[in-house]
C-alpha cells in the first residue's frame, strides 16, 4: 500500500497528480492521482466487463469474498488509520481513525452475513407470486471527506454483496485513504470490479450521468444533491442520498444534566463535529439550562485536541479551509448578536493547521446564524426553551431532517417526544450512533433512500417479481 499514486486493479493513468497536505500540520501526506473523464469512461467499461461473471457467483460466494476483503481490511487496520489520521486529521483513538477502519471491517461483515431471500408475497393455492432483487449493473459511489473509508464501505459494501460492480469517485479533499482501502479490497476481488476514480468535479457530473451507471450513492452536502439530481435525470438512475443535516437534541426537564453530559458532548463533537448526523442544536429546558450547560463544558474542556497522530488527542482540526473559515464566521455571528461564549471560540492564530476550539455558545437566539446554519465544526449552539410544544417546533422548523435526539429520565416520554419530530432516526439518550443492521435515512431535504441492513441491500438491487 502506498499513500502516492495508489489506483486500483485496473491501474488507469492519472493525466496529473496533487499534493495532499495534512490539515493537522500543514505537511505533506503523499500524492494523489488526477484522474480524468477518459480514466472514468476506462474504469466503466471495465466494471461493465467484470460484473456479469460476479452476479452469476450468487450470493454465498459474493459474500465470501467480502468476508475475505474485511480480513484484508483488519491485516492493514493500522496503516490505514494512520494514513487516515494524516490526510482526514482526525485522531487515531476516541471514535475516529482507528474506529473508522474497524467500521469498515464491520460493515463488510453485515453486508455479507445478512441474509437476503425471494419473499413470497402471494401463495393461495392458484397464485404464487415470488419478490426477488437482482443486480443493477454498475454503482457509482461518490464519497465525502469528513468519513471517507467509512462511508465508502457503506456505499460499495452492500453493492458488491449485491452483484454490481462499482466505480468510486473520492472526495478531493480525502483520495489517498480511499485508494488505499480500495487496494486492500481489490487483493480479494475479481479484477476490475470495483475501480477508484479520483478526478474533479467534472469527473464526478460525468460519474452521476453517464448511461452506463444504473445507481448512485451519495453522501455530502444537499447542494450537490440536488447537481446530482438532475444529472441523473436523463437516464432514470436510482439514487441513494444522504445529505446534510442540521440535527436537533431536546433535553426534556427530568433529565440529569450529570448523567447526560458525556453522551451530549460525543454527539455533537464526534470526529470533531465534521458528522452529517452529529448534533448541531441543543434545546435545553429553562429548569436545567444552567446545570446542563456547566456539566457540558466541564466535559468538553477536559477533551484535548490536536495533531491526530499524538495518541493522547481525541479532537483534531477541520480537514479543509473553507470548513473552518463556516465554523468562524458562524460563532463570530453568534459573539456579535450577544450570546454567551461558554467555552473556545478563540483560535490561536500562530496555530498550524485547521484547528478550532471546541465551542460552546448559550443564550443564542433560534434564528441566529449558528443554529439556523449547518456549522459541521466543533460549535454547539445551546437554546433555552420553555415548554416542549415550543422546542419541537423549533427542532421541525428547517428543511432538513437526517437525526435527531430526545434526553430524558423516562424513556417512555422521550419516545413519545421523539415521534412528533422530523427525522429520519431519533435517538432516545444517545446521538448519532448506527449499527449495520438498521436502517438509516433523512428526510426532507436531508434526502432520501435508506443504508444498512436488509433494506439497504434491497436499495442496491432491482426488485423482480416472479408472478405465476
Amino acid at each position: 500500500m502506498s499513500t502516492s499514486t495508489t489506483t486500483s486493479t485496473m491501474e488507469p493513468s492519472p493525466g496529473s497528480s496533487r499534493t495532499i497536505l495534512n490539515p493537522a500540520t500543514g505537511q505533506p501526506v503523499g500524492e494523489a492521482p488526477v484522474h480524468t473523464v477518459e480514466d472514468l469512461e476506462r474504469a466503466v467499461a471495465s466494471a461493465q466487463a467484470a460484473q456479469p461473471a460476479w452476479a452469476a457467483l450468487g450470493h454465498d460466494a459474493r459474500s465470501a469474498a467480502l468476508l475475505r476483503a474485511a480480513d484484508a481490511v483488519e491485516r492493514s487496520a493500522e496503516e490505514l488509520a494512520r494514513l487516515l489520521s494524516r490526510e482526514q486529521g482526525k485522531p487515531l483513538n476516541g471514535p475516529n481513525a482507528r474506529f473508522e477502519v474497524g467500521g469498515c471491517a464491520a460493515w463488510l461483515r453485515a453486508a455479507a452475513g445478512t441474509p437476503m431471500e425471494p419473499e413470497t408475497v402471494v401463495d393461495d393455492g392458484e397464485t404464487r407470486a415470488e419478490l426477488h432483487y437482482r443486480p443493477i449493473g454498475v454503482v457509482g459511489a461518490i464519497g465525502p471527506w469528513n468519513w471517507p473509508m467509512m462511508i465508502t464501505i457503506w456505499q460499495i459494501g452492500p453493492a458488491l454483496r449485491m452483484g454490481n460492480a462499482v466505480v468510486v469517485k473520492p472526495s478531493e479533499y480525502t483520495p489517498l485513504s480511499v485508494l488505499a482501502l480500495v487496494e486492500i479490497l481489490n487483493q480479494e476481488l475479481p479484477e476490475g470490479l470495483l475501480t477508484v476514480v479520483s478526478g474533479g468535479r467534472d469527473v464526478g457530473e460525468a460519474l452521476a450521468g453517464h448511461p452506463a451507471i444504473g445507481k448512485i450513492m451519495f453522501t455530502g452536502s444537499t447542494a450537490t444533491g440536488k447537481a446530482i439530481i438532475r444529472s441523473s435525470a436523463d437516464t432514470v438512475k436510482r439514487l441513494t442520498l444522504e445529505l446534510g443535516g442540521n440535527d436537533a437534541g431536546i433535553v426534556l426537564p427530568d433529565a440529569d444534566p450529570q448523567a447526560i453530559a458525556e453522551g451530549l458532548f460525543w454527539g455533537a463533537f464526534i470526529n470533531t463535529g465534521q458528522t452529517c448526523a452529529a448534533l448541531k442544536r441543543l434545546y435545553v429546558h429553562t429548569d436545567i439550562y444552567d446545570a446542563v450547560c456547566e456539566a457540558l463544558t466541564n466535559v468538553a474542556a477536559a477533551m484535548p485536541m490536536g495533531v491526530g497522530l499524538d495518541e493522547n488527542n481525541v479532537l483534531g482540526p477541520l480537514q479543509n479551509r473553507q470548513q473552518y473559515d463556516i465554523v468562524a464566521r458562524l460563532v463570530e455571528a453568534a459573539r456579535d448578536s450577544g450570546a454567551k461564549i461558554l467555552l473556545g471560540g478563540n483560535p490561536d492564530p500562530d496555530q498550524p493547521g485547521y484547528f478550532y476550539p471546541t465551542t460552546l455558545v448559550a443564550n443564542v437566539d433560534n434564528d441566529n446564524p449558528l443554529v439556523a446554519e449547518e456549522q459541521f465544526g466543533p460549535a454547539l449552539p445551546i437554546i433555552r426553551y420553555t415548554t416542549v410544544d415550543d422546542a419541537v417546533a423549533k427542532a421541525n422548523a428547517l428543511d432538513v431532517g437526517l437525526g435527531a435526539s430526545v434526553w430524558s429520565a423516562d424513556p417512555a416520554e422521550a419516545r413519545k417526544v421523539a415521534a412528533r419530530l422530523e427525522a429520519g432516526t431519533v435517538w432516545i439518550n444517545a446521538h448519532g450512533m448506527v449499527n449495520p443492521m438498521i436502517p438509516f435515512g433523512g428526510s426532507k431535504q436531508s434526502g432520501y433512500g435508506l443504508e444498512f441492513g436488509v433494506e439497504g441491500l434491497k436499495a442496491l438491487g432491482v426488485p423482480q417479481v416472479i408472478n405465476g
